[in-house]
């Protein structure tokens, strides 16, 4: 729930591209042409995903030359079934104009529609429209991109690699349902198949609590292919005679229950204070909700279709001393055992100066139920200036921590990326793990990991996967990334970029069925979900 304005500041940067390195010879009319892949998804339901571009430069000299078409081929195992339409749009100056489109879909197609273009670079825009229905895990790869211009000439680019597009399915989009923003996502898959979407519903704008939120569920009982309408699922109302905007509950994490059937979801509600400050910082020592924020549970019993009314367990887990105890966000697990564990994280003064001058310091830790959620006990703090965090089980029973590491933001090179502990004892003890910030970067920000046991040559293997935006410096190229040894390590070859653009960054991950990784991620002020079989990330 931290620092909602750095996503939004990196949201303005531009994303980085991958051009071909197959640049072909040019004839003393066009002295360069390129192709440049974004590493997009496609969304189904918005038109016009531009996810090429085309780079002319027209040599000095001429006064202009006249395109005739553009062909654009795709690779012999592309799934063309999953795309509507491609179109080709010329840019000129701030506008873009049409130059032609085609609608039946062919391993060919060849966009009939001529323009003129001028001396310099030209930059020609290949946008494509997803099929209504189609299979989110359809992919297509496209392996030539050719031009027809003035005197027969006809000019091809091949790319060094082709990027493999994926689909992806719009879940929430800003200003839906009368929500500015959704935000912080959270991802379960139920025994009968169901998937749980949980997430703040930001009605106003995108700033953390304090605000008018809620906690918003979406359901799915295909695999994501489609979406039941939204249901809130946690409002504290005008509580205490206070508007909504002070009552705000946000930062959702969930967890279901496989020996009760029940779905858990805990969040942090935040009363009485001014809509201009923040959870993090006016939340104060105490346990009564008119003076820290306050650690609430509701659950379901069929399998998502109604909910329970919100309880309050702060007075369960809290320390008085703590300014805040608050959930993962995203979700927690039920062990082997049938314990429910919630990733959680505190904040305590500690009388000295934090990294960023505040005389405080923030533990991840973990929140737990040994009896299907009648009580609940608390961890100790894994390791200090850690927040979000999510939990996994390890084949010997060992609970693993991934957290977000304030040092990352707050001390340049004090480490690279997640931070990561293991507990035998429920919290009460951590050890720091091998590959602690050292082997999953980030710039700062939440992430996602799950376990599931998956075969692969025929064995029965444990594996994590792992979902963050990787780029060190800024929140951009969301990817998922396998491991095969517990963490230990994350191999290139086992890891999927999907999303390259900018984006708050937050990200959820859950088994669909056992070849299937889903992934419900944030975009700018929206809610993204893909699908993944774990052949692409691993191989056959």
């Amino acid at each position: 729930m931290k620092l909602s304005f750095i996503p939004i500041l990196v949201a303005l940067v531009f994303f980085q591209c991958k051009e071909a390195a197959s640049v072909p010879e040019t004839d003393g009319v066009l002295s360069d042409v390129r192709l440049v892949q974004h590493k997009l998804p496609l969304l189904v339901g918005r038109d016009e995903n531009r996810l090429l571009e085309l780079r002319l430069n027209v040599s000095a000299g001429k006064d202009s030359v006249k395109i005739n078409h553009i062909t654009v081929s795709f690779t012999p195992e592309s799934n063309l079934d999953c795309i509507s339409e491609v179109s080709i749009w010329h840019s000129e100056g701030t506008k873009s104009v049409m130059v032609g489109t085609a609608t039946s879909i062919r391993r060919t197609l060849k966009i009939k529609g001529s323009c003129k273009v001028g001396t310099g670079v030209n930059s020609f825009q290949l946008r494509f429209n997803g099929k209504a229905g189609a299979n989110l895990l359809a992919t297509f790869k496209i392996s030539r991109v050719g031009i027809s211009y003035d005197g027969g000439h006809f000019l091809s680019v091949t790319p060094e690699e082709p990027h493999t597009y994926r689909l992806a399915q719009v879940v929430r989009a800003a200003g839906q349902d009368g929500c500015d923003t959704y935000r912080i996502p959270g991802l379960v898959t139920t025994q009968s198949g169901s998937l749980i979407a949980v997430y703040d519903n930001r009605y106003h704008n995108s700033k953390d609590l304090q605000e008018d939120i809620n906690i918003g569920m979406s359901r799915s009982t295909d695999g994501g292919q489609t979406w039941e309408p939204m249901k809130v699922i946690m409002d504290m109302g005008e509580w205490g005679g206070l508007p909504e905007e002070l009552n705000g509950v946000g930062d959702p994490c969930v967890l279901y229950d496989p020996e009760t059937h029940t779905i858990w979801v805990a969040a942090l509600w935040l009363h009485g204070y001014s809509k201009e400050q923040m959870a993090w910082w006016v939340s104060r020592p105490g346990m009564g909700p008119e003076v820290t924020g306050q650690f609430m549970l509701v659950k379901s019993t069929d399998d998502g279709l109604t909910w329970s009314q919100p309880e309050n367990i702060t007075a369960q887990i809290k320390d008085p001393a703590w300014q805040l105890l608050l959930q993962g966000p995203g979700r927690g697990i039920c062990t082997s055992n049938g314990t429910l564990v919630f990733p959680a994280q505190f904040k305590e003064d500690i009388g000295t100066k934090a990294l960023d001058g505040g005389q405080y310091t923030c533990h991840s830790t973990i929140v737990y139920s040994q009896d299907h959620g009648k009580t609940w006990k608390i961890g100790t703090g894994a390791k200090s200036n850690t927040t979000e965090s999510q939990v996994v089980e390890l084949t010997d029973g060992r609970l693993m921590l991934n957290m977000r590491d304030d040092r990352n933001r707050m001390e340049k090179g004090a480490g690279n990326g997640r931070a990561v502990a293991t507990t035998s004892d429920w919290g009460k003890t951590w050890i720091m793990h091998p590959s602690s910030n050292s082997a999953l970067p980030e710039s700062n920000c939440m992430a996602s990991i799950i376990s599931a046991d998956v075969t692969l040559d025929g064995k029965i293997r444990r594996m994590l996967f792992f979902s963050n935006p990787s780029n060190k410096t800024q929140r951009t190229n969301m990817t998922i990334k396998a491991s095969l040894d517990e963490g230990m390590t994350w191999p290139e070859n086992y890891q999927l970029e999907l999303n390259e653009a900018p984006g708050y960054g937050y990200s959820c991950l859950t088994m669909i069925d056992p070849g299937t990784v889903g992934i419900l991620y944030e975009g700018v002020k929206e809610l993204y979900f893909q699908k993944v079989s774990v052949t692409d990330l691993v191989g056959e």
